[in-house]
């Protein structure tokens, strides 16, 4: 006779209690313990698993080490996002915003693996196989060995797989799979938690390239239990305004490539098209003479990216002055101003301060920390830059400029796109050549910095 318990998961760490908590024993997260009922059917003797693998243990030092063999598209932006490819057998999670492009760009990669004679199955438990045709029509995406199914029973699927056999498989989404011996709603966090598992399996023991696409919450981070993102080889976030065309492609965890890459789409009406050069993208609209205005030569994973910086600093009455930055750390944003205010002596405790990287890049390296200083100056003295200028380095709490990595791709990216001079680390500049027709300035100290900026 089957037995209904009731259990409480924690959204954040998957934490299992008998009763509520409003702080979660496990991760110690405020308000994440929901709800589930469960209910247990007496079995005689064990169950047998899912899948059956001969494997046994082996020693380590006789196991054959080499590359995993990976899965090209030809798609060059989502090829090094991923490392490479995709690794046969792999468990992929990616997730964003609705209507960001999700299923697009799922669509076109299936259809260029099957241009590159693999099989794909593509599982929509969102849209009908009529609604998926239409999108296919419209990307040009038809192919006799792209199959579509529309189905959420876990079971249904499973058999969808071993009659089909796909080398490549997406679940569109992972939310709306549900498996039957499971009494929990499509969503929850037990049947989230079970069909990713199962999937699991079938990715590893088939060795089926699997992709997961998840939900995201209102702040952004993928909807279910955090255990998700920890079951999976590698989790991609599809990051942009929905009112700009381009999208964000980035790796937060990958087992299999690096996690600083990132892949730059613009959005048209034939879907989504790869950016070969963002810098061009994101420098399209920058005003010249601008007091505020920077450009800095930031470097994500392998490729240097140009992105303007914009500051802007207004007095205010308020006792306490605001500190706004989208795009950078917040932090940061606060160290660098008070190093301008103890080694530069400018005044901005009665200023607000305002920062914002254009396009919607997120900069997390300490190479962007220069240009932040000198949007900030610039915007207080009302002193504009010059319009070819390029900056990259990073500020110590002394007002030392320090060394960044990877400076000859930065420099080279400057020139190529037609600045004139590199205001960067002095001990930045040893070891390689700058090429001819831009001028490079070398600098150890933020007053150093500001008097080539600003005169």
């Amino acid at each position: 006779m089957a037995k209904v318990k009731t259990k409480f998961y924690c959204t954040e760490c998957g934490h299992e209690t008998a009763k509520w908590f409003g702080k979660c024993p496990g991760c110690m997260s405020w308000n994440t313990m929901v709800e589930e009922t469960q209910t247990v059917v007496k079995t005689q003797g064990m169950q047998s698993p899912i899948f059956h693998t001969k494997e046994k243990p082996q020693s380590i030092i006789h196991i054959e080490s080499g590359k995993e063999p990976r899965i090209q598209t030809h798609i060059a932006e989502l090829n090094r996002v991923l490392g490479g490819g995709f690794v046969p057998g792999s468990l992929i999670l990616v997730g964003g915003d609705p209507g960001i492009g999700k299923s697009t760009l799922l669509l076109q990669t299936s259809h260029a693996l099957t241009i590159a004679g693999l099989k794909v199955l593509y599982v929509s438990g969102e849209e009908s196989v009529r609604q998926t045709r239409l999108r296919a029509d419209r990307l040009n995406a038809l192919s006799e060995s792209l199959f579509v199914l529309c189905e959420t029973n876990l079971e249904q699927i499973e058999e969808a797989i071993d009659e089909i056999q796909p080398d490549f498989l997406v679940i569109d989404s992972i939310q709306t799979v549900y498996q039957p011996s499971v009494a929990s709603a499509p969503g929850s966090v037990s049947q989230v938690r079970e069909c990713t598992a199962h999937f699991m399996r079938i990715a590893k023991v088939k060795g089926i390239a699997t992709v997961l696409v998840g939900h995201v919450t209102k702040e952004g981070a993928i909807a279910g239990p955090r255990l998700l993102e920890h079951m999976v080889d590698c989790v991609l976030y599809f990051e942009g305004e929905r009112h700009h065309t381009y999208r964000l492609l980035r790796a937060v965890k990958n087992r299999f490539g690096s996690t600083n890459e990132i892949g730059i789409f613009e959005m048209q009406e034939t879907g989504l098209e790869e950016v070969s050069n963002p810098s061009e993208l994101f420098l399209s609209e920058r005003p010249l003479g601008v007091a505020g205005s920077t450009v800095v030569a930031s470097v994500e994973g392998t490729r240097p990216v140009l992105v303007e910086l914009q500051a802007l600093v207004a007095s205010t009455n308020f006792p306490s002055p605001r500190r706004m930055s989208t795009g950078v750390d917040h932090q940061r944003m606060s160290l660098i101003i008070a190093v301008l205010e103890k080694r530069m002596g400018m005044f901005l405790q009665n200023q607000d301060a305002y920062l914002n990287v254009a396009g919607g890049v997120k900069l997390d390296e300490p190479a962007v920390d220069l240009a932040i200083a000198v949007s900030i100056a610039s915007s207080f003295k009302d002193a504009p830059t010059q319009p070819y200028d390029v900056f990259f380095g990073e500020i110590g709490l002394t007002g030392e400029v320090r060394a960044v990595s990877r400076v000859e791709q930065r420099v080279k990216e400057a020139h190529k796109l037609g600045f004139k001079r590199v205001i960067m680390p002095e001990k930045s500049i040893k070891g390689w050549k700058a090429p001819k027709g831009i001028e490079i300035i070398g600098v150890n100290t933020v007053a150093e910095a500001l008097r080539a900026a600003l005169g």
